[in-house]
C-alpha cells in the first residue's frame, strides 16, 4: 500500500523559512512525478510544484519561484520542499502528491 507523510509544518514568521519533507512507502521513488500542492483558507487547491524522477523540478507557481525548492532524496524515498522568503499569503495546508496518492496534508503558518 502507498503512503505518503509529510512534515515539517508549522508556524513561521514573514521572511522566515520552512523546510516540508513527504516520505513515501509502497513505492519506490525511481521513475515518478511528484507534485506539492496547497489549499489556503477559503481557496482552491493549486499546484505549488513538481519535480520528476530525474530530480528535475519541471514545474513552479509563479508565486512562489525564486523563493522555494523542490527536490528528492531517492535512496530516502522522500520528497521535499524548502520555503524561504515565507510570505502570509503562503499560509496554507500543504499536501504531496504521487499519481493518485495523496498525503494527510502539513499545515503551513506565516504570520508575525
Amino acid at each position: 500500500q502507498v503512503r505518503l507523510v509529510e512534515s515539517g509544518g508549522g508556524l513561521a514568521q514573514p521572511g522566515g523559512s520552512l523546510r516540508l519533507s513527504c516520505a513515501v512507502s509502497g513505492f519506490k521513488l525511481v521513475n515518478y512525478v511528484m507534485s506539492w500542492y496547497r489549499q489556503g483558507p477559503g481557496k482552491e487547491r493549486e499546484l505549488v510544484a513538481r519535480i520528476n524522477g530525474a530530480g528535475t523540478p519541471t514545474n513552479y507557481a509563479d508565486s512562489v519561484k525564486g523563493r522555494f525548492t523542490i527536490s528528492g532524496d531517492n535512496a530516502e524515498n522522500t520528497v521535499y520542499l524548502q520555503m524561504n522568503s515565507l510570505k502570509p499569503e503562503d499560509t496554507a495546508v500543504y499536501y504531496c502528491n504521487l499519481y493518485n496518492w495523496w498525503g494527510q496534508g502539513t499545515q503551513v503558518t506565516v504570520s508575525s
